[in-house]
């Protein structure tokens, strides 16, 4: 069991999904959690009704528009007093095959998954340097290394995150700051449940464990990368596959 006492995190797509399971599993780890979500008014209301707990801050924020991720952390720094763990999860796909894709589609996911970890770890990194001390931790995807047929975007934008994790590792690694990602596979979330049965079936096919992940599993991950058993490992991709 880990332990964050009083520890100030911050989830983008902290609300739903793999981004919720992290929330949920830093909050019961003692940590403060600032929930980030992008647009499901709905989603973000329940998980807050569903604590009630003064550890956990909900906040709208669009991480793909950097003025306003900008304004986010000018806000942030002057009501916390620390931050320690940055975990990048928000995440969307617009897919179809690239002859066909608009240009969109391509840039939204773009935008989403890649600029706005960017614009996230950037901001974060400022506060952490101070402290010399940090954790950032991005979500990324099998389908970076693999692709997938239809996700040209996704699989560009989760390759740039994993580029972007091992530079930045580089540049901050001297002042006691680590950068990761964690790689899920298929997790049985909103993603998953969107695609069509066949192709689910396929998906599931392909995995050496024959069953798809859970949220909490990549959580467990992603708060070991946070916790201090993992001070010397950075610029590491940690798969949660199934052996995929």
């Amino acid at each position: 069991m880990y332990h964050f006492n009083d520890w100030e995190v911050i989830v983008t797509g902290g609300t739903r999904g793999i981004g919720a399971a992290v929330s949920k599993a830093f909050l019961k780890a003692d940590a403060r959690v600032t929930a980030v979500y992008g647009g499901n008014e709905t989603a973000a209301a329940a998980f807050k009704d569903a604590f009630h707990d003064d550890r956990l801050e909900i906040k709208k924020l669009d991480v793909s528009d950097y003025e306003a991720v900008e304004q986010f952390f000018a806000e942030y720094d002057q009501t916390h007093d620390n931050l320690r763990v940055l975990v990048n999860c928000a995440g969307i796909r617009r897919d179809a095959i690239v002859g066909m894709m608009s240009q969109a589609e391509w840039q939204q996911v773009i935008d989403v998954n890649l600029s706005g970890s960017f614009h996230m770890s950037k901001f974060a990194t400022q506060l952490m340097l101070s402290m010399r001390f940090g954790r950032i931790i991005n979500i990324t995807s099998p389908s970076g290394k693999m692709g997938f047929p239809g996700q040209a975007n996704y699989a560009a934008s989760k390759a740039g995150q994993v580029a972007l994790t091992k530079s930045l590792s580089k540049e901050v690694a001297r002042r006691g700051i680590t950068v990761n990602c964690v790689s899920p596979g298929f997790i049985a979330t909103d993603f998953i449940a969107e695609l069509e049965p066949a192709l689910t079936q396929a998906y599931k096919a392909q995995v050496p464990m024959k069953r798809f992940g859970k949220p909490e599993e990549v959580a467990q991950a992603v708060l070991f990368l946070a916790s201090d058993a993992a001070a010397y490992i950075t610029g590491s991709v940690l798969e949660v596959t199934g052996g995929l």
